[in-house]
Order: C-alpha cells, then structure tokens, then sequence
C-alpha cells in the first residue's frame, strides 16, 4: 500500500489495523476494516486545476461506509492500493490525531486563515465517526481560531455537535450544506443503502434551521431515468422547502473513473435495460450534456421559487460553496453557485 504522508513512521507504514467480525458487541460496524493511522498533515490544497471554489479541506477518514454506488470519491482509494468498490465501503482509513494536528496548524503563522471545507471527498459524518469522535475537536479547533469553515453531510451525527457548531457560529462564517438528490426511499435503498434516509437528513436541515444555523441543500445527485422524473423532483423540492432549507442547489450525476465502473456494474444488476441509455447520455465523458444538465437546473430553480426557496445568492452568510460545472453556467456571473 502506498501511505506516505498519513504515517509518522516509514513511508507504508499502516499503524493499527483491524476488522469488526460478526461477533461484535457493535453490528454497525460488521465487517469493517479500520486503519489507525497518525497523519503528517491534516490541511489538503486544493489543487489549481480543480473545479471546487475553495482552496483547502479536511478530510479526517478516506473510504465511507455510506456505500453510495455513485461516490465519485471511490478512485481515491486506489491511490492508497486499495479496492474502489467493496473496498472503499468497507476499509475505512481513520486519521486518529486529525484535531491535535488541526490546531497545531492553525496556529502557525503561515496559515492565513483561508476557509476549509469538510465532507468534499468522503463525509466527515459517517458511521465511523459515531467511534472515533474526531469531529468536535475539529470544530473546536476552527472556533478556538475563529477560521471560517463549511461541512457537507448526509449523516445525521451532526446533530450531535450544534452546540459547538453554534459557538463557531458566533465567531466566524460556518456553512453547513446537507445532500438529499432525492425522496424517493426504493432508490435510497439501492444507491445509498449506507446512509440515513432522505426525510431523516431533511430533519437535520429542519434542526439546525430551528437552532439559528441556517442550512442549505445540495440537491445532488440528479440521478437521469432514476430520479429525474419531473413528480419526484416536485416532491422533492417540496420536501426541501417544508424542512426550511435556505436554499437548494442541483446538480446531475457525474461518472468519474472509479466510480463510472462501480457505478455501471450495479446498473448493470438491476436495471440492464438502462445501460445503453447511460453510454449514450455519457458518452462524452464523466458529465451528462450540456442541455440535460440545463433542464435538470431549470425544472429545480422553477420549483424552488414556487415553494418559495431557490438557489443561494453571493454574499449569504454560513453558506458552503457548492460547485457548478461549466456547462451550465450561462452568465458570468453564475460560474460559482454558493449554498
């Protein structure tokens, strides 16, 4: 396995290592793989070349057990020789010193206080984090140094945390986003069958909302012939606006290598008849066309500005920055969408 900057030791060294059997006292976490290790460096740049309109993030775990058969996350795995499909549901490598080392550079007097975003590769709110409590000593640190941060979630454990999001909150610009593409439960237990349901995520939108932190959907993703169907982007939308979202941002399924072959496989298993539609609609690469990703965007702002919610403006305070892809940015202005 290749491991250099996560061990303190030789470059492959994994640290302690090992899997949850099916004796466990926690059936949660069946099967599981965790890898300890200690990290040389918790803050990532961003690099040049990429889409994402911020320049660091935090990303305590690599691997997720949302299982999510999209996750365009998976081809991160490789790069650590391990496996992108199960793999990448299953061997979670958990950065254990994630907070001390946070606040340790946070306080040099190189960083300059830019924002760092959380949840971007894999989410900083999953099952794994319910064990490890790595995130209240991250979001300590942030608010002890008052540097402005964003979370994207599905997990619900966030929850657990708004005291200190609420502290954070009152010194500095913190953005909480929670991802829902869809209501429809059938498709959620097919394509996300790791997280918490749609209405419970809605819930957290509806408590964070209700404690002051203002919360903002990505509505991602848009999956094309499984969700795109103009009743389940109303009853979605819908189901957005009554949680008090204070915004909802779309955004179409992207295929990247590693995720399109994990992707294409269960596509294969449970909807074959799909699969030329998909190699079509994707044939250019990982983004479906300009003119799908359009109607997608154009169906959900109508929607939102009927049930009286639309896409965040610049400027909104404790908003996460959510990307939008060239393609669909018709004004200049419109080149960043913020939540």
């Amino acid at each position: 396995m290749r491991w250099d900057g996560l061990g303190d030791g030789a470059p492959g060294q994994l640290g302690l290592s090992y899997t949850v059997d099916d004796n466990s006292d926690t059936p949660e976490f069946r099967g599981i793989t965790f890898h300890e290790v200690r990290a040389r460096s918790i803050l990532n740049r961003v690099p040049g070349a990429s889409r994402m309109p911020f320049e660091w993030t935090v990303n305590p775990y690599r691997g997720c057990t949302h299982a999510c058969v999209y996750c365009f996350a998976r081809k991160t795995h490789s790069y650590l020789d391990l496996d992108t499909g199960l793999g990448f549901d299953s061997q979670i490598v958990v950065k254990i010193n994630a907070p001390e080392l946070l606040r340790r550079q946070l306080a040099s007097r190189r960083w300059q206080g830019a924002q760092i975003a959380m949840g971007t590769n894999v989410d900083c709110y999953q099952r794994a984090e319910g064990r490890y409590r790595l995130m209240p000593g991250i979001i300590g640190a942030l608010r002890d140094y008052a540097n402005p941060f964003s979370i994207l979630t599905k997990g619900t454990l966030i929850l657990r945390d708004l005291d200190l999001l609420q502290q954070a909150a009152a010194v500095t610009e913190v953005g909480i986003s929670v991802s829902v593409g869809f209501t429809d439960r059938e498709l959620w237990r097919t394509v996300e069958p790791g997280t918490p349901s749609p209405e419970r995520r809605l819930d957290v939108v509806r408590t964070l909302t209700e404690h002051g932190i203002g919360c903002g959907v990505l509505m991602a993703p848009v999956i094309p012939f499984l969700g795109d169907h103009p009743d389940q982007l109303r009853a979605t939308v819908r189901a957005i606006a009554a949680a008090g979202a204070t915004s909802v941002t779309p955004l179409v399924l992207h295929l990247r290598p590693g995720a399109r072959e994990w992707f294409m496989a269960w596509l294969g298993r449970e909807h074959p008849h799909l699969v030329r539609r998909y190699e079509r609609l994707y044939a250019e690469g990982a983004y479906a066309p300009k003119w799908y990703q359009r109607r997608i965007t154009r169906h959900v702002h109508e929607l939102a500005t009927e049930f009286g919610i639309g896409p965040a403006q610049r400027g909104t305070p404790r908003r996460i920055p959510v990307p939008v892809e060239p393609a669909l940015a018709e004004p200049a202005a419109t080149q960043l969408t913020l939540l």
